[in-house]
C-alpha cells in the first residue's frame, strides 16, 4: 500500500485532472455531430441515418478492434466458423465473436446479414418493399424467419418510410462485397 502525504497527494490528483481535462479536449474534438441530411429520400439522408445508428457497429466485420471498413457492412464473416453456441459461466447469458458479427445467446447463435449489394451473398436482389417489411416485421426478407438479436428492429422499425427508403438507397450505393454469412443457429426450447 502506497502512502501520499498532502503535497503527494494535491501533485497527483491534479495531474489527474489534467490527463482527464487533456483526454475530454481529445474526445470532444473527436465526436462531432453528424451535418444534418437533406429532408425526402436520399442516399445521402440514408447515409446519415446508418452512420448515426452504428449499423457498422455490428454488420462490419472488426479488426484489431475496430469496424474493418474494407468489408463495410459485409455482414459475419463466411470464413469465421462457428458451428455451435458457447457454454458460459454461471451469470452470463450473451457471447459475441472476435469481428463483432456473431451472437450468442438464449436464442442460439445469429450473424450479422450482409447489407451490400451483392446480389449473391447480399441484398442485391431485395426490393425496398421488402427491406422496409423486414424492419417493421422483424422477420428476414419481410416474411421468413424473426430477425434475431441484438438487431434492434423494433426501433428501427419506428422510423418514417422516408427513412427506410433512405437507408435502403444507401446500402444500394455501396460496394458489393460477397460474403455468404452462415445461416443462424437457433437453440431449441427450453424443457417446460
Amino acid at each position: 500500500m502506497r502512502v501520499y502525504s498532502r503535497q503527494g497527494l494535491a501533485l497527483l490528483f491534479g495531474a489527474t485532472l489534467f490527463v482527464a481535462g487533456s483526454l475530454s479536449i481529445v474526445v470532444a474534438q473527436s465526436v462531432r455531430p453528424l451535418p444534418q441530411p437533406p429532408p425526402g429520400v436520399s442516399v445521402e439522408r440514408g447515409k446519415y441515418l446508418v452512420t448515426a445508428q452504428d449499423c457498422n457497429g455490428c454488420h462490419t466485420p472488426f479488426k484489431n478492434g475496430a469496424p474493418d471498413m474494407t468489408r463495410m457492412l459485409s455482414g459475419h464473416p463466411a470464413a469465421e466458423r462457428i458451428t455451435a453456441r458457447p457454454t458460459l459461466p454461471a451469470g452470463w447469458t450473451t457471447a459475441i465473436s472476435d469481428s463483432n458479427t456473431g451472437w450468442a445467446g438464449p436464442w442460439g447463435v445469429s450473424f450479422t446479414t450482409n447489407l451490400t449489394p451483392d446480389r449473391g451473398t447480399g441484398i442485391g436482389t431485395w426490393t425496398e418493399a421488402m427491406f422496409i417489411a423486414a424492419i417493421r416485421n422483424g422477420k428476414k426478407g419481410g416474411t421468413g424467419r424473426a430477425l434475431l438479436p441484438p438487431m434492434p428492429w423494433m426501433m428501427y422499425g419506428q422510423l418514417s418510410d422516408d427513412d427506410l427508403k433512405s437507408i435502403f438507397m444507401y446500402f444500394k450505393s455501396i460496394p458489393a462485397i460477397a460474403n455468404q454469412v452462415p445461416n443462424a443457429i437457433i437453440a431449441p426450447p427450453p424443457p417446460r
